[in-house]
């Protein structure tokens, strides 16, 4: 299999023209002996490197989720890092001095198929940038870690735009970073100009391992395959005050709170009969973040089948379990989220305030889910012309 910097490597030229390059990288900006590319394009002496551009985390990797990264110089080669993540929302996106500097903007981050993922967001303000400055920008495509067939959730109201949902783009897409880039530029009018380097190789149902691909950690609470499998799901937790298993060794696929008796809530969940999913009881103390030092009653999900798991319907289950077993401790997230301080967090990660005020109303869970698919019908429209693979 090759990757777009696998194929971008065989031919510079090709995509770059010779012209000043910037590059929006990660740890997983690598080939497949786990070079970085960075140092592969900044020795290649057809490509004039400039500027590099990192992400929530950085470049390296070593930044928790919502800690401001700050710029500085790549130690490897002396190129001058800009952070793309910081205290605003304007922070987010190259300015109009540093893409005076460049000619192409490449971007290489792998994604894993979830729209809260905010390095598909990342990619989308570049593109927006550079289609004001002119700047040319070239996507190197990899595949999505959980395949390209399999599609969840629902899409995002007017007005809860936010950095981890810039478009409606349900919350498990089926689309690979290079094919997001086609929907944004054409299905929701960025209008930069754009050239996405495919991979070859890559089939719609595969998933990463079915890959010969080795898996770098996108971010720091990213450690396997199956967080990602869980991921556009369990995401949820974020917009509440249970603890989505940060500060643990599986984070995701590990849930609970102190106030959860794990027995009680894993006989609630089974009895929502969930494809392809198991759940076991158990606890953890987390070492960081919430319930730091506290050990909380918890579940861990075991899934059984990746073809029938829908990974957002169990989410929402256990958002409605826990909120119908334990209402007096559970309660939506107040603190800001991803630069927005106006609408609950769990709005944003949902799309619509209509699941949150369901679940508070004592609706039952069909009801719940079902109103959590609404609003796709832009995604519907453009998605096929987007396609790559």
């Amino acid at each position: 299999m090759q990757t777009g910097l696998d194929r971008l490597l065989r031919d510079p030229g090709r995509w770059l023209d010779g012209g000043r390059v910037g590059l929006v990288a990660n740890p997983t900006t690598v080939d497949r002996e786990l070079t970085h590319a960075v140092d592969l394009l900044h020795r290649e002496p057809s490509v004039d490197l400039r500027l590099l551009f990192g992400p929530e985390h950085g470049i390296r990797g070593d930044a928790q989720y919502m800690v401001d990264v700050g710029d500085g110089i790549d130690p490897g080669t002396g190129l001058p890092e800009v952070s793309l993540y910081g205290a605003t929302f304007d922070s987010l996106s190259p300015t109009a001095e540093h893409l005076e500097k460049i000619d192409v903007l490449l971007f290489d981050i792998q994604d894993v198929g979830a729209r809260y993922y905010t390095y598909a967001a990342t990619m989308a303000l570049c593109m927006r940038a550079a289609a004001r400055e002119k700047v040319k920008v070239v996507v190197l495509d990899r595949p999505n870690p959980i395949g390209g067939t399999q599609i969840e959730g629902g899409g995002l109201q007017p007005g809860l735009e936010n950095f981890c949902g810039l478009y409606p783009v349900p919350q498990r897409h089926g689309m690979t970073v290079g094919e997001l880039a086609r929907l944004y530029n054409d299905g929701f009018a960025i209008g930069c100009d754009l050239e996405v380097v495919a991979c070859e190789g890559w089939s719609r149902e595969q998933y990463y391992d079915a890959t010969d691909l080795p898996w770098v950690m996108p971010s720091p609470n990213m450690p396997t395959l199956d967080t990602a499998i869980v991921y556009p799901g369990m995401c949820l937790l974020e917009g509440t005050n249970l603890s989505e298993g940060r500060g643990t060794t599986r984070p995701f696929e590990l849930f609970g709170a102190p106030f959860v008796t794990p027995a009680d809530l894993v006989e609630a969940l089974r009895s929502l009969n969930l494809d392809g999913v198991r759940f076991r009881a158990c606890a953890f103390e987390p070492t960081f973040d919430k319930f730091r030092g506290e050990r909380c009653g918890g579940v861990q999900i075991h899934v059984t089948d990746r073809t029938r798991f829908d990974s957002y319907r169990t989410g929402l289950a256990v958002l409605h379990t826990v909120h119908r077993l334990w209402p007096q401790h559970f309660a939506w997230r107040t603190e800001p989220y991803e630069y927005r301080d106006d609408v609950p967090a769990i709005d944003l990660l949902t799309g619509t305030p209509e699941v949150r005020t369901a679940i508070d109303d004592g609706a039952e869970f069909a009801s719940v889910a079902a109103l959590a698919k609404t609003g796709t019908e832009a995604f519907d429209a453009h998605r096929p012309a987007a396609l790559l693979y």
